[in-house]
């Protein structure tokens, strides 16, 4: 009897980790779903009337380890995607496209339904979740 209670009481410890780490959304998870382009950050002046419509145009996909990017005037680019690192809602991805070629993606995401996509220079997109 005494070991029973003993193991009850070991598993009534642990189930609340073992929950804990099955419902973690990773940041994988995060991405998931459609992302569309809302506006351009940080860009000069002369250039933001520009930025701002090819922004109208553009998207990111997510689809498990898939990835769809859709630019105005180019056809969309497919492939795969992996998360290289994660620190907090910053995260480095890396493209791959079907040809070999990769790509190093910088993005953030600021709360659950925004995502910043980090160009450098201080520029960046800024994408919301579509259907939110």
């Amino acid at each position: 009897m005494r070991r029973r209670n003993i193991a009850l009481k070991a598993l009534a410890l642990a189930l609340p980790a073992i929950a804990a780490a099955a419902c973690q959304i990773t940041p994988k998870d995060r991405l998931q779903g459609r992302w569309v382009g809302v506006r351009a950050e940080n860009f000069e002046p002369a250039h933001v009337a520009r930025v701002t419509g090819w922004v109208a145009g553009a998207s990111f996909e997510f689809r498990g380890s898939r990835v769809v990017v859709t630019v105005p005037a180019e056809s969309a680019r497919e492939g795969t995607f992996s998360v290289i690192a994660a620190r907090g809602g910053e995260l480095d991805l890396r493209f791959s496209r079907p040809q070999g070629t990769t790509d190093a993606v910088e993005i953030e995401l600021a709360g659950h339904d925004l995502l910043r996509w980090k160009l450098g220079g201080g520029r960046s997109i800024l994408f919301r979740k579509a259907g939110n």
